[in-house]
C-alpha cells in the first residue's frame, strides 16, 4: 500500500486539488455491455452500479482533494461533498479532453482523473496520484491492457493533449505519455490496475478487493467457472495482463 501523502504539505505547494470521475449513470443496455454474455443488462447494470458507488466512496475517503466532480453521462445523484458536470462530445478521447477544459474554464488547478471501472481503487491510490504532482508535470495510472486508469496533472489546460491519442487501443496509456512529453510535460507512473471489461475482469478485480460493493454483486451475479475456486475461496493471484485485449481508456467511466 503506497503511504497516505499529508495534505497539509499538499496545501503548502499552494494547491487546490480536484478529483473528476468519469461515469455513466448504470443504465441497463448503456453501460459495461462486454458482460453481456453472461449477464443480463440488467445485471451488467448492477455490477457497473456497484463499481461506481466504490469508486465514490473511494473518493471520498481520499484526503488530497478540495473538490470532487462526477462528470457524468446520464443522470445520477452524487453522494454529499460532490457535485455533478454533464460530460461533452462525441468520442472518448474529446470527452477526456472537455472534462479537464471545463475544469480549467472553471477556474480549476491540479486535477486527478479517474474512470469508475477501477473500483478495486481506494483513497490512498487517489492520493498518491494527487502527491505525484509535487514533483512532475503529470502522472499516469497505467492499466494492464495497455491503457489507463488515472491521469493527473498539474495544469489542466494540458487535457487538450488527449484529442490527439486513439483510444481503445493497447497503446493508448503509451500514446498519452507521447502527447504530454511533446508538451515539454515531465510524467510519473501511477501503480498498474486492471480495469473491468469482461466478466472474467470482474472476477479477477473482486477478488483483488473481496469486501467492496462490486465484490459483492459479482458473487452474487458471475458465478465462478465450471471447475473454479467457490465463493469464500477467492484465489489472491493477480489478473493476468491479457485478460483484456483492448485498451482500458476505451471504457474509462463507462
Amino acid at each position: 500500500m503506497t503511504a497516505r501523502p499529508d495534505p497539509v504539505s499538499l496545501g503548502a505547494a499552494g494547491w487546490g486539488t480536484a478529483l473528476l470521475l468519469m461515469a455513466k449513470a448504470p443504465v441497463p443496455g448503456l453501460v459495461k455491455t462486454r458482460l453481456c454474455p453472461p449477464c443480463s443488462p440488467e445485471q451488467a447494470a448492477r455490477i457497473a452500479a456497484a463499481a461506481l458507488a466504490d469508486t465514490l466512496d473511494a473518493g471520498s475517503a481520499a484526503r488530497a482533494f478540495v473538490e470532487r466532480t462526477i462528470v457524468l453521462s446520464g443522470h445520477h445523484g452524487p453522494p454529499a461533498g460532490w457535485r455533478v458536470r454533464q460530460q461533452r462530445g462525441t468520442g472518448l478521447a474529446e470527452r477526456l479532453a472537455h472534462a479537464y477544459a471545463d475544469h480549467a474554464a472553471d477556474g480549476g488547478g491540479p486535477s486527478v482523473l479517474v474512470g469508475m471501472d477501477t473500483p478495486q481503487v481506494d483513497g490512498d491510490d487517489l492520493d498518491a496520484a494527487a502527491a505525484a504532482l509535487a514533483t512532475a508535470h503529470a502522472a499516469i495510472g497505467p492499466a494492464a491492457d495497455g491503457g489507463w486508469w488515472a491521469l493527473a496533472l498539474r495544469d489542466p489546460r494540458h487535457g487538450a493533449a488527449l484529442r490527439d491519442v486513439p483510444m481503445s487501443r493497447a497503446d493508448t496509456a503509451a500514446r498519452t505519455v507521447a502527447a504530454l512529453r511533446a508538451r515539454g510535460l515531465s510524467v510519473a507512473y501511477l501503480p498498474t490496475r486492471t480495469d473491468v471489461d469482461t466478466a472474467a475482469d470482474a472476477r479477477a478485480v473482486a477478488a483483488l478487493a473481496p469486501h467492496g460493493r462490486f465484490a459483492r454483486a459479482v458473487r452474487e451475479i458471475l458465478p465462478p467457472p465450471a471447475g473454479a475456486a467457490q465463493p469464500g475461496a477467492i484465489s489472491a493471484d493477480p489478473p493476468h495482463a491479457a485478460a483484456t485485449p483492448v485498451g482500458a481508456a476505451r471504457e474509462v467511466g463507462s
